[in-house]
């Protein structure tokens, strides 16, 4: 039976204000590092500074950040097999995710509008076909999961109510990620609605099949900008960017061909700031600038250069594997700050 203390305590608690972002400082952007030995995730001010660093079981890829909660899901470098659940306040793990038997993490999440649900890419060990993990918030229980569409997923977006997915099409081994299907394979980008039913699927023309698609970038009028990887003949460059409007097919937005040969068919990630999309390679050591067209506008050179995401006053935080953080825009890069770690693959923008 519920007593008058009990009652008055519910009360004072419904109170309470919710714990938010800004209890942590703000934090602008979360990024997976390594620090000697050490994995870490750190949450970055606008200027590049850490605010906190949370210690990962092994070595990570890119993190979701709760939209309202100062709350963070680190995911594993793919094929991965966990996902760390951390109170950014505390600085503790609080939910350490592994995928069913079976399956495998690849890299990348995303909440739900509402916070309520963690959406998690996965694949299928044997055969690596796609899944969408679906995950309560309340104590991260798994409560189903969704075909992604194709082979390979790798990022996600929320668009409104819908999931963007972009499924490299590679098949790998789950030990060794080697690729065994290049020749075959056929990625695709997936809209996938609140049901988890197919909404509309997009693919790349015959000749391209070989150009992963692997990370993806939203304008807030909901056109989707992704970025690709070339499995094909290194010589032959192609275009790695691409816009997708769902509704209609998607538009590849070449290069010129020296420019387009020195990002040496990897980009590694990508953001969309107003007029402007960033793609990075760190294997070509460079990052282009893209308009909202798709006309190139400028190739900024930065050994290891990966990590991108949009700053809020415009332009874009890049991070690279020296342990540099940037500002970047077509004019060129400005270093912000300089660590003695190594930055992983992604920045993810908070907000």
């Amino acid at each position: 039976m519920a007593t008058r203390r009990g009652f008055l305590a519910g009360l004072a608690a419904l109170a309470l204000p919710c714990p938010s972002w800004a209890d942590v400082g703000a934090p602008a952007f979360l990024a997976a590092a390594k620090a000697g030995e050490d994995y870490l995730l750190h949450g970055l001010n606008e200027t590049g500074d850490s605010l906190f660093s949370l210690s990962l079981p092994a070595r990570g890829h890119a993190a979701a950040a709760h939209p309202s909660r100062p709350l963070a899901v680190a995911f594993a470098r793919r094929p991965g097999t966990y996902a760390v659940v951390i109170d950014c306040r505390t600085g503790t793990e609080t939910a350490r995710l592994t995928p069913p038997e079976g399956r495998q993490f690849n890299g990348h999440g995303v909440f739900s509008a509402d916070g309520a649900t963690l959406y998690t890419s996965e694949v299928i060990a044997d055969g690596s076909e796609g899944r969408i993990g679906l995950w309560e918030t309340s104590s991260f229980r798994r409560i189903g999961e969704w075909a992604s569409g194709g082979i390979g997923p790798h990022d996600m977006k929320r668009l409104g109510d819908r999931l963007v997915v972009a499924n490299g099409g590679i098949a790998t081994d789950p030990k060794d990620r080697s690729k065994l299907n290049i020749d075959s394979m056929r990625p695709n980008l997936s809209l996938i609605g609140p049901d988890g039913g197919l909404v509309e699927q997009a693919e790349l023309e015959t000749g391209l099949h070989q150009n992963s698609i692997r990370h993806l970038a939203l304008d807030p009028a909901g056109e989707v900008a992704f970025a690709m990887q070339w499995e094909g003949d290194a010589a032959n460059p192609v275009p790695l960017l691409g816009l997708w409007t769902p509704g209609a097919p998607p538009v590849l937005c070449p290069a010129p061909e020296a420019e387009a040969l020195r990002m040496k068919g990897y980009a590694g990630s990508i953001a969309w700031s107003g007029d402007e999309i960033a793609l990075t390679s760190p294997k070509g050591g460079v990052a282009m600038i893209f308009a909202s067209t798709g006309a190139h506008l400028a190739t900024v050179e930065r050994p290891d250069i990966c990590g991108v995401a949009v700053l809020a006053g415009g332009g874009f935080l890049a991070s690279d594997g020296a342990g540099g953080l940037s500002g970047l825009s077509s004019k060129g890069l400005v270093r912000l700050s300089q660590q003695a770690l190594s930055w992983d693959n992604h920045l993810v923008a908070l907000g």
